[in-house]
């Protein structure tokens, strides 16, 4: 039996600081506590990834206004933790496309959005990442941060 993974895009979203500073934006599950994570979310089946992108950052951060630097070649795929899979049904895990963005000078972050995902959010170094995030994204996530940081972006 084959998987089925969900059409995703995550964003891997820069301060408006950088190049000066490099930092990530993290946020914390508002259904998981202590569940840190990029925003991401589902693509739908008439959009395009950029297009999901930018839906998915109003959405998620109460902001689209974002720069995108970098998008990574290909597309990643994980399955989730037995108890988040019943819960996702009927999908056993993500494939997901990375965009390493930028905000605007002028965005704010608000996290009440018309369905809230998340309860708060901070900036961390890029080093600082897969100590934070939750378990089962860390391989992904490292996977990710490498190639933006081999491309000379982190």
């Amino acid at each position: 039996m084959s998987k089925k993974y969900r059409p995703n895009v995550a964003a891997v979203i820069l301060s408006c600081n950088y190049p000066n500073e490099c930092e990530l934006l993290i946020a914390e599950r508002n259904d998981v506590k202590g569940a840190w994570q990029f925003p991401q979310g589902g693509i739908d089946n008439d959009e395009d990834v950029r297009t999901a992108l930018f839906r998915e950052l109003e959405e998620e951060i109460g902001t689209n206004a974002v720069e995108i630097i970098a998008e990574h070649p290909g597309w990643i795929s994980y399955d989730f933790p037995a108890a988040i899979a019943n819960k996702r049904y009927p999908y056993d895990g993500q494939r997901q496309k990375y965009f390493l963005v930028r905000l605007k000078n002028n965005a704010a972050i608000n996290l009440e959005t018309k369905s809230p995902e998340f309860v708060q959010h901070k900036f961390v170094a890029p080093e600082k990442v897969l100590k934070e995030v939750s378990f089962f994204k860390r391989p992904i996530y490292k996977q990710v941060l490498a190639h933006f940081k081999k491309s000379g972006y982190l």
